[in-house]
């Protein structure tokens, strides 16, 4: 199986002293678009008013910009490390076992603005570059066929995580087994709305939950059989087609209530 995760704006900083290597990431087939799109990265860099206007930086995040243009010799770390923010918080790879690590390796991947598809061990740089950064070809024309054909050679369950911006960066094949998941909220009356401030964290959670159980789901019903078992109410859409829905109790919306209440009591 693999689960899609998004990037997030925030990068940790520091790693070890090992430069980006290319040839070395997953998904090879990438290596040359990645190499086009870091080495536009690095040049827009070198025009700092240019790189505000097209990475969307105010003045106060210049150092960005700085970042970028030392994207060929900066410290690398895994990718599930090198980012930070709501939903890798929730995800705490920090406290990942060897085994879990391993599972990890093969059964999730990082859409990057940057990169492409990258595999949750694969080393990173930090950097700044969003689905939307201003690049000419356009990100969306660099990636979406090349990470498109890598995900349809993808065998079993894949668990798309992504917001609709990076998405659109990788199209998910037209087949059984691959879904959009989607986290909604049930309140007392019963009614299901979209989950939106801790959307992010109950992604992380869940994928905190597959990595740790650690099994290769060849098949949505050995998906769904899981979660149930395990006290999740995970279900496919009645009305969205391909989609999964991820139903979590209204209290979620107190902070510091979600990791307890992700398993439903219904």
């Amino acid at each position: 199986m693999l689960v899609l995760l998004p990037p997030s704006e925030t990068k940790r900083d520091g790693g070890e002293a090992t430069p980006l290597a290319v040839k070395s990431l997953g998904f090879p087939a990438l290596n040359a678009t990645r190499r086009g799109v870091v080495a536009d990265t690095v040049a827009l860099s070198r025009t700092p008013e240019a790189a505000a206007k097209a990475l969307k930086l105010g003045p106060k995040q210049a150092s960005e910009i700085v970042r970028n243009r030392g994207l060929r010799r900066a410290e690398t770390m895994p990718a599930l490390l090198r980012y930070t923010g709501v939903l890798y918080d929730a995800l705490d790879a920090p406290s990942l076992t060897e085994e879990q690590w391993r599972f990890a390796a093969r059964s999730v991947a990082v859409q990057s603005a940057l990169l492409g598809l990258v595999r949750a061990d694969d080393r990173i740089p930090a950097y700044r570059l969003s689905f939307d950064s201003r690049l000419s070809p356009t990100l969306k024309k660099r990636w979406a066929e090349v990470c498109a054909a890598e995900l349809a050679v993808v065998d079993g369950v894949i668990l798309d995580l992504r917001s609709e911006g990076y998405a659109a960066l990788g199209p998910l094949p037209e087949r059984e087994g691959v879904h959009y998941l989607r986290v909604l909220a049930r309140d007392e009356s019963g009614t299901v709305r979209a989950l939106n401030h801790f959307n992010k964290q109950a992604k992380g959670l869940f994928t905190r939950a597959i990595l740790e159980h650690g099994e290769d789901f060849a098949s949505t019903d050995a998906l769904l059989a899981w979660a149930a078992a395990e006290g999740y109410e995970l279900t496919r859409s009645v009305d969205r087609p391909g989609e999964l829905d991820l139903v979590v109790p209204e209290v979620v919306g107190v902070p510091g209530k979600l990791s307890a209440v992700l398993r439903s009591a219904s």
